[in-house]
């Protein structure tokens, strides 16, 4: 992480369940439909989520339990076919995708991921072993949880642009930092290239190949990547996790690790097959991901193809989760006493207890405390303007305060501006995360600084200035620019800068960092939104760049063009 921040996007995956507590010597009973009613019911009355929906499934038939509404602003009653986002369920398909594909011999688990990718592409190596597509499979690749070129033009939907040329010149250029196979590494770039390398090797879509190979035969009509009007008009609107309204994501590339939206309904119908509770052609692809391949960095679990598998208090679960910005997803199942969950909810909040706590009671719920009311106060304009400046948290690093209307907004370098709300005339909180901000005045009440609260600490910025930063515009430029810029350039201190271009974006990355974007304000002037720096490229009689210098803590360092 570059910079001490207040908003994390984060693309959640397998959760790291604490499960220290020993079972107890009587196994709970079950509980209720109407207890199950009354555990998703406190979840809603807590404003952890606005809907949540629970699907049951055992040899005696199914039930589906659910509680509060399509969207805060009315919408509908949440059901058994609401559509939402399942986030890294998703894998749980693409895994069935391989291991179908390896019943078929298509393809085997021990191919190198070289052999589905094109010709032009070096797929990383290290000490002579190849990533191979179980590799994959498994989350021990060595490759990383997101890819370094990874820059979406909007934060809220981070994979939407990231095309499979991304991805190849992600791989042509990565170098491995640990042993394939070495250790599990939980990676949604793993996940999102064995998709993409399946769908190569069957000459299609990731999504028409998923449509073809298991959704068709399991009769899963209301799981989609697309969505048709007639799901469009069921899908539960996103909220975070502090109930600010969200943003759907789309994926191109990286489909394969949370592209798919469904049903509760619909998810059991994949249940019930892994449950041979219903006949299909893909049990002998579905019984060979439930087998553990390989441990994993969770307590008392390991994996299998995609699938989690957790050995505790003498049963076997067998489950994944997901997360997108502003859904939840959990799918489990135990395979030796036929029981399967699914739950699906419209905030990025965690509930996989209840999907535990249902699988295995002795499994215990946490307890949802009730969200205490905003206690949001009206400050005249003048106590807000008192605010408003730029203030130094570190160095390169600020936050900026601007009044818009009644409404007070903060912006930390690299982010957006959000809102933050009084709750007196020198403290205030956002609602898109946990933490807080106090505004330190002297005796006559002049903001000297500020307070960021968070995750336990506090961290103070002096006031710099009584206005912000001046909020840059960028250009469009033609692409023939822009590629007169891309090679790479030596820092005197040994660094090197690369910059490319990806579609109408120039990136740059320093050695050791992630792939940036800059933005234009001139034909050779450049800068970034992530930090607080400029970058000027320096141009030959021809046109093209021969040196770049980048402008930073008010220092400028020229770095020539070797390549």
């Amino acid at each position: 992480m570059m910079t001490p921040t207040p908003i994390a996007v984060a693309i959640a995956g397998a959760a790291l369940l604490a499960f220290a507590r020993r079972a107890p010597a009587q196994t709970p009973a079950p509980p209720t439909d109407d207890e199950i009613r009354a555990i998703l019911a406190a979840r809603v009355e807590a404003r952890e989520t606005p809907g949540i929906v629970v699907g049951l499934i055992s040899p005696a038939g199914q039930r589906i339990i659910a509680a509060g509404r399509t969207s805060l602003d009315g919408g509908t009653d949440v059901d058994g076919d609401t559509v939402f986002e399942v986030g890294s369920v998703s894998k749980v398909f693409t895994g069935l995708l391989l291991a179908d594909m390896v019943h078929r011999g298509e393809v085997r688990l021990d191919d190198p991921i070289s052999k589905y990718l094109p010709a032009s592409v070096r797929a990383p190596a290290r000490d002579g072993k190849s990533i191979t597509l179980l590799n994959l499979a498994t989350h021990r690749s060595g490759l990383p949880r997101l890819p370094d070129n990874l820059a979406p033009r909007d934060e809220r939907n981070p994979y939407a642009d990231y095309t499979f040329d991304n991805l190849c010149a992600f791989l042509s250029d990565y170098t491995l930092t640990r042993d394939i196979g070495e250790q599990y590494e939980y990676s949604n770039l793993g996940m999102g290239l064995l998709g993409s390398l399946l769908a190569r090797r069957a000459g299609t879509s990731y999504e028409a190949l998923l449509t073809d190979r298991v959704l068709r035969p399991l009769g899963m009509t209301d799981t989609v990547i697309t969505l048709p009007p007639r799901l469009r008009a069921r899908m539960a609107a996103p909220y975070n996790a502090s109930l600010e309204p969200d943003h759907t994501w789309e994926f191109d590339a990286l489909a394969g690790c949370g592209a798919i939206r469904s049903t509760v309904r619909d998810l059991l119908k994949l249940v019930a097959a892994n449950l041979q509770l219903t006949p299909t052609d893909l049990w002998p692809a579905l019984q060979s991901m439930q087998q553990p391949v390989a441990s994993t960095t969770i307590p008392y679990t390991r994996i299998g193809i995609s699938w989690h598998i957790t050995d505790r208090d003498g049963k076997r679960l067998i489950w994944h989760n997901g997360q997108t910005g502003g859904y939840h997803s959990f799918v489990g199942f135990d395979a030796t006493n036929k029981m399967g969950v699914v739950l699906l909810c419209n905030s990025g909040s965690d509930q996989d207890d209840i999907g535990f706590h249902l699988l295995n009671p002795s499994r215990p719920l946490k307890k949802p405390k009730k969200k205490a009311a905003d206690g949001v106060v009206t400050l005249a304009a003048a106590d807000l303007d008192r605010c408003v400046g730029r203030y130094q948290l570190a160095p390169g690093i600020f936050f900026d305060l601007k009044r818009d209307g009644p409404h007070l907004m903060a912006r930390l370098t690299g982010q957006s501006y959000y809102e933050i709300y009084p709750k007196s005339k020198t403290d205030f909180f956002y609602k898109v995360v946990d933490a807080q901000i106090t505004f330190n005045g002297d005796a006559s009440g002049k903001v000297q600084s500020l307070t960021l609260h968070q995750n336990g600490a506090d961290q103070t910025a002096d006031k710099i200035s009584d206005a912000p930063a001046a909020e840059r515009s960028a250009l469009r430029l033609d692409n023939k620019i822009l590629d007169a810029y891309t090679g790479s350039y030596s820092l005197t201190s040994g660094a090197v800068f690369t910059i490319r271009r990806d579609g109408n974006r120039l990136l740059a990355r320093l050695t050791g960092q992630s792939f940036l974007e800059i933005f234009p304000e001139s034909e050779t002037e450049f800068f970034y939104k992530a930090v607080d720096a400029q970058i000027t490229f320096v141009k030959g009689a021809d046109g093209r760049a021969t040196a770049l210098v980048l402008h930073q803590n008010g220092v400028d360092q020229r770095a020539d063009k070797t390549k």
